[in-house]
């Protein structure tokens, strides 16, 4: 059967979908709140506690644009199902692990999965809806999970840790991955391929060594600064290497990433929102984490209970909102207004401090965050998609994932410097009591927060003028999915 899937089917493959997409959501967030847990069992230093997060970042953001490749030259249903059973084992490796090495090995192995994984899950959304109305529907379900699931990670690291152990903080993709494998290998065909797959290994090298570098640049950036001679010299080297990619790409005769499919005004500018939103989500879960906790005495399970807020609105205006307008309005009034709602409730957070309380001061923030957030998700996710060739759906799939990644990296690094920047020098020349140094955590965060509206402001301001107005009823160049 070569024709579109009946409507049951197409649903059924998105909540595979939605389930691979939640479980590589959250594993960037819910492995931090077991971090101090597993750091005293495995009895690891606190300089080699940030690799337990930096090797899934560095595999993960250096794999993405190869990983998105592979989908489209091998089958988006073998790379999908294989990258499902493979984060599946490197989660059980990792939940077994007796030593720091085997800890980090896991986490890594998790990162390359999770790169083959990611890309294909939204191609194959992308392939599978293609009709205007239902193509929104999809995307606000498929955006929501993208965007609320850093909260949830939070929530379940949280009551995993307290309740259970670390472990089942990585024990638990396997609840998520096994039934998608199944499900993936129940209802998805790959469509029969007739052209040789062909890989531009130059091209993949460069791009690969350069996503590394910069990531990693980033995290030294975060904990040994910028002015760092690690930092300078992977940031230039990763600058320098992805500038000799796009050279590569112009004249490959099969680019690893055809130029035709950022080029696109709507697509690149979906690229940069991704970008913009990974900066600006990491820095509340982060920031807005520390307060909770040592400003408020939150416990880990109640920090993630308060998260849920956010997590709840960014389900809502993605999943409604975007149902309804995009199809109707295109997605340039949708982003551009999200940025603008994101920056204003980073604004309300700039204005909680150490006798503030969360109901009237952190929960309207999170919810006009929350508001702002399925706006950007949702839109962009489905604008990065629309209307590319079936035979780049993988690699223009992996270009949202590489904006949200590298977003993260350097929202992450830049703020966190920002941060500390301020803290320094609110207390020097202060008495070094416990009031003064609680003042100068919370004005760190709140500088912070002040950066992150800012980021968001100049999104708004480039996402209006990048996208075009106005919506495409029909994706002409979508691929339909066989099933069953």
């Amino acid at each position: 059967m070569t024709s579109a899937a009946p409507d049951r089917r197409r649903w059924w493959i998105l909540a595979i979908l939605g389930i691979a997409q939640l479980m590589v959501v959250l594993d960037a967030t819910i492995v931090n709140i077991a971090l101090p847990s597993a750091q005293h069992a495995l009895d690891f230093s606190d300089d080699n506690r940030q690799w337990i997060v930096t090797a899934y970042a560095l595999a993960f953001g250096s794999l993405l644009l190869i990983g998105g490749r592979v989908g489209d030259l091998f089958g988006r249903r073998v790379v999908f199902v294989g990258g499902l059973i493979g984060f599946a084992v490197a989660s059980a490796i990792g939940g077994l692990a007796q030593s720091f090495e085997v800890l980090v090995a896991s986490r890594a192995l998790q990162g390359a999965f999770g790169a083959l994984l990611a890309p294909a899950a939204l191609s194959l959304l992308t392939t599978t809806f293609t009709d205007a109305s239902e193509r929104g529907k999809a995307f606000g379900i498929f955006g929501a999970i993208a965007g609320a699931g850093g909260a949830v990670g939070l929530l379940l690291g949280g009551v995993l840790t307290e309740y259970l152990s670390w472990r089942w903080c990585l024990y638990v993709n396997l609840l998520f991955a096994i039934p998608a494998a199944f499900g993936g290998m129940a209802l998805i065909v790959d469509k029969a391929r007739t052209e040789k797959p062909k890989l531009d290994i130059p091209g993949t090298l460069l791009a690969t060594v350069g996503l590394f570098a910069l990531v990693y640049g980033f995290s030294q950036a975060e904990t040994k600064g910028w002015g760092a001679g690690t930092t300078l010299g992977f940031l230039a080297a990763g600058v320098a290497l992805l500038v000799g990619f796009v050279v590569r790409q112009l004249h490959a005769e099969h680019p690893l990433l055809p130029m035709r499919v950022i080029l696109d005004r709507n697509r690149g500018a979906s690229y940069l929102a991704m970008g913009v939103a990974g900066a600006g989500i990491f820095g509340v879960f982060l920031f807005l984490t520390y307060y909770m906790q040592q400003t408020l005495g939150y416990s880990p399970v109640t920090s993630g209970v308060a998260f849920l807020p956010l997590a709840l609105t960014i389900m809502v205006s993605a999943t409604s909102a975007t149902a309804i307008l995009v199809p109707r309005f295109g997605p340039r009034p949708l982003v551009t207004g999200g940025m603008a709602l994101a920056a204003l409730g980073m604004v309300l957070l700039t204005q909680v401090g150490v006798d503030t309380s969360y109901a009237s001061h952190v929960l309207p923030a999170l919810i006009v965050l929350g508001l702002g957030m399925g706006f950007i998700f949702a839109p962009a996710m489905n604008a990065a998609t629309w209307g590319v060739d079936a035979h780049d759906a993988g690699i223009a799939s992996a270009m949202v994932n590489v904006g949200q990644q590298v977003g993260g990296s350097i929202g992450t690094a830049l703020l966190s410097t920002l941060a500390a920047s301020a803290v320094t020098s609110f207390s020097a020349g202060k008495p070094q009591t416990a009031d003064v140094a609680a003042q100068a955590a919370v004005h760190g965060y709140t500088t912070a927060f002040w950066w992150a509206a800012a980021i968001f402001a100049i999104g708004a301001v480039a996402s209006g003028l990048l996208f075009r107005s106005g919506v495409t009823e029909v994706d002409p160049n979508a691929e339909p999915v066989m099933v069953h």
